[in-house]
């Protein structure tokens, strides 16, 4: 957390998210009843909104290094996404494109990039799990040139092998009786983070938390994972290579 941020929050000109009275409990050491009972106020704000606009202004790649921070504490992330390959698992090529649409400058566009992989470095910590679950429109939107999302596929194939995370795809031709409204990660089952057009929302009521919880399940229970989800991934990336209409 920047000190900037932290005299914000000791002065009253800025209410601190459940995450933010997490990560200052944390470093001043607080433990036990009197750790959960802060953490019990701070979740009694169900949702929390960032517009999109006031976290460009702050600079992105200021978010990307607080996300680092929550990920380095957390034991368990769930990360469902029917529209773009999540962030942990990007290429910078991919990377770019997403962020790029964002209208950054160069400079910010690069922090930001080299932010986010950093933050890709948390995959290979064995004391965490990782569920990723998405849908195969993901691996099929062409939001990048044909070759690059190739690769792209490659490092989800790689990541796929490591012990401590699992990566599924929602087959199209599987029968579904819910819709993939949107994206959403949970965390320790504590937070719902949901991203929307103009802001991102952050559940913490546990009535909702387990909403979020029963729709992961049940994608993640009709996903294609392992093997069948590596073959699935290899097809798709030998008709981009080819040039097909994938």
């Amino acid at each position: 957390m920047s000190p900037s941020k932290l005299s914000k929050i000791e002065n009253g000109r800025l209410t601190p998210s459940a995450a933010d009275v997490e990560l200052i409990l944390s470093a001043l050491g607080v433990t036990g009843d009197i750790r959960d009972r802060y953490l019990e106020v701070a979740r009694t704000q169900a949702t929390e909104a960032l517009a999109w606009r006031l976290l460009k202004r702050s600079g992105v790649h200021k978010a990307q290094q607080e996300l680092r921070s929550v990920e380095a504490q957390m034991t368990t992330l769930r990360l469902f996404q029917p529209a773009l390959i999540p962030g942990l698992l990007q290429t910078p090529e991919y990377m770019r494109a997403i962020l790029g649409r964002h209208g950054l400058s160069e400079d910010s566009l690069h922090r930001t990039t080299l932010a986010r992989l950093e933050r890709q470095g948390v995959l290979h910590d064995s004391g965490k799990t990782f569920s990723f679950v998405m849908t195969e429109t993901v691996l099929r939107w062409l939001i990048v040139e044909a070759d690059v999302m190739a690769r792209q596929l490659e490092r989800i194939i790689s990541l796929s092998r490591l012990p401590q995370v699992d990566i599924r795809c929602v087959p199209l031709s599987a029968r579904q009786r819910d819709i993939a409204n949107h994206s959403f990660v949970i965390r320790d089952d504590r937070t719902v983070t949901v991203e929307t057009i103009h802001a991102e929302l952050t559940v913490t009521d546990p009535r909702d938390i387990d909403l979020y919880i029963s729709r992961f399940e049940a994608f993640q229970h009709s996903a294609l994972a392992d093997d069948a989800m590596r073959s699935a991934l290899s097809a798709i990336r030998l008709e981009l290579l080819k040039g097909g209409s994938p």
